[in-house]
């Protein structure tokens, strides 16, 4: 408690606002189990980048902490770029404060010499990693919480290819942000070195998602979508993408078009729960729609939902949608004829479908951490190779390199392509799911997250971590566990031969226990929200599509005795 006091009286000198120092000395005097939350830690670069609860305090996002960020990011460029006319773009989402912390951090970097783009109103991530590239930036910053609740922002840092920050350059610059106080930000802009972008960006970004996204499906008149932004920023951008594209019936949510940081009409922003797109289901019942399609607030993730066998509309997880993107993407680059350097991406905690299917067409399937800020990485990394498309399954997707992160416009327009031609194929997207279970395993998969928010909750956090690594998991619905990858220690564990791999990839607190019949469990802390994640995955054979509903409920009632069997149920 004595070093939560030093840092929270730290805030009372007069450099800090007069309403920051009264709310600090007010919680010193009357609410000491706040003050703790709001000071027992600096807020960290995760997964995601910073992202916390908007208030006074290290532990949270205010003019005081994303300045220390901005300064340090600034003294960073600088070392690194040295000598030349440094710029950055920086765009922001539909959250609260989010126009006045992205102004605060262009009046910082403004203030330290750099030239900076500034989106003259909210736009998706996806267009500020596109943007950074399209105007010759070193860096780019978006203010975002992605799907988290409304009392949230955040900073995302993105690096000159347009990909989120990676090693080494997130440690350096926690380094330079850690080597500085708060009295070292300077706050006094230089006007004319802020620069208001709109149009011109939008146009290229647009443009540019049509053409990586469209792939010349029939039966677009005939096609019936319902999309919903959930009060995010895709209006800016989905709808326009699709009208291009030849879309004529897209029906909006209009409840929820305009963007809004309350997000009224939702329990969370998150195309991840089902109760987020229950508008939009709905609507598409009326019209008698053929897809449902979400987006999170920075639009970087989506949702869909799909007509199934039964005709009924059903949500799909983002290992499905995922599945289904990249197989379309590999046949579109096979009919173009396989030059031998293509490859496709996904990461530790998604389906391992993804290697098996990559397999059968003879192209590498790289596997990288959780965040699409390794799978960019990768691209940078083999300049040599050339990358079709890849997906997490948390409802994120690229479409070829020109952006570098997750992105829902691209995706949802390449979604809608593939939907459209198999409806005039006969088919539909549901039943080119089933095929690839049929041609590549039935895969099955379960996300459960477990909530554990604060001081306490990080410690249990924590500790679930040290005990899953020290009393290791023998079985899993009798099963016997065979190989166990800690990404932690990165060593790879084979318990049937004693023998240890070296994982070559960069260390992460995961575990991923694998059993004899091709069970998978994987333990992962989130990097961006106070939660503990378990990935399962299980598979089996489908013989022939007759098949697929009884062979889906067994594989149902499979993940059922093992979240009962690990007290997750």
């Amino acid at each position: 408690m004595e070093q939560i006091l030093e840092r929270a009286n730290s805030w009372l000198s007069d450099f800090f606002d007069p309403e920051v120092r009264n709310e600090v000395k007010h919680l010193i005097t009357h609410d000491e189990e706040e003050l703790k939350d709001r000071f027992y830690r600096d807020l960290e670069f995760g997964t995601g980048g910073m992202r916390g609860v908007m208030g006074v305090g290290t532990n949270r996002i205010n003019k005081y902490t994303l300045g220390k960020s901005t300064q340090g990011l600034s003294n960073y460029l600088k070392k690194v770029y040295a000598g030349e006319t440094l710029k950055v773009v920086i765009a922001y989402d539909c959250r609260h404060n989010s126009d006045t912390l992205s102004r605060l951090v262009a009046e910082v970097f403004s203030a330290n010499g750099i030239q900076v783009y500034l989106f003259s109103a909210l736009r998706t991530t996806p267009e500020l990693s596109f943007a950074v590239r399209y105007l010759n930036c070193h860096a780019g910053v978006v203010l975002t919480a992605s799907h988290n609740p409304p009392e949230y922002n955040g900073y995302k840092v993105y690096w000159t290819d347009g990909g989120q920050i990676v090693p080494p350059q997130d440690g350096e610059i926690i380094a330079e942000i850690n080597a500085i106080s708060f009295e070292d930000i300077l706050f006094k802009p230089n006007e004319d070195l802020i620069k208001l972008i709109d149009e011109d960006v939008d146009e290229a970004f647009i443009s540019a998602s049509v053409k990586n996204g469209s792939f010349g499906a029939e039966g677009k008149e005939d096609f019936k979508i319902v999309f919903t932004s959930l009060h995010g920023t895709s209006i800016t951008a989905i709808p326009e993408v699709l009208k291009r594209a030849g879309y004529s019936q897209v029906t909006i949510i209009e409840e929820q078009r305009v963007p809004d940081g309350d997000f009224p009409t939702v329990k969370s922003p998150n195309p991840e729960e089902p109760e987020a797109l229950s508008l939009a289901m709905k609507k598409a019942e009326e019209i008698g729609a053929d897809m449902v399609v979400g987006t999170d607030p920075d639009s970087d993730r989506l949702g869909i939902a799909v007509r199934n066998r039964e005709g009924n509309l059903q949500i799909l997880n983002g290992n499905q949608t995922m599945i289904l993107m990249t197989r379309f993407l590999l046949e579109q680059a096979k009919k173009q004829g396989f030059k031998g350097n293509e490859f496709v991406a996904s990461t530790i905690v998604s389906t391992p479908m993804m290697s098996s299917m990559a397999e059968t067409y003879g192209v590498e399937c790289k596997i990288s951490l959780t965040g699409f800020k390794w799978i960019a990485k990768m691209i940078k990394d083999f300049p040599e190779q050339h990358f079709l498309g890849g997906g997490e399954e948390s409802f994120g997707f690229m479409v070829g390199d020109f952006v570098r992160d997750k992105d829902a416009v691209t995706a949802t327009l390449l979604a809608c392509e593939i939907a459209a031609q198999a409806k005039a194929d006969g088919s539909s997207f549901f039943e080119e799911l089933v095929g690839c279970y049929q041609a590549y395993g039935f895969y099955k998969e379960k996300l459960i997250s477990l909530t554990k928010k604060g001081m306490k909750g990080a410690e249990e956090i924590a500790q679930m971590m040290v005990d899953f690594r020290e009393n290791p998991i023998s079985t899993i619905d009798g099963s016997e566990v065979v190989v166990i990858d800690d990404y932690g220690t990165s060593i790879s564990r084979n318990l049937k031969t004693g023998e240890n791999k070296a994982i070559d990839i960069p260390k992460s607190n995961v575990l991923i226990y694998k059993t004899a019949d091709g069970t998978q469990m994987a333990a992962r802390p989130s990097g961006t929200e106070p939660k503990i994640k378990f990935y399962f995955s299980i598979n089996t054979t489908l013989k022939n599509k007759e098949d697929f509903e009884q062979t889906e409920a067994e594989l149902d009632l499979k993940i059922e005795r093992i979240l009962k069997e690990l007290n997750l149920s």
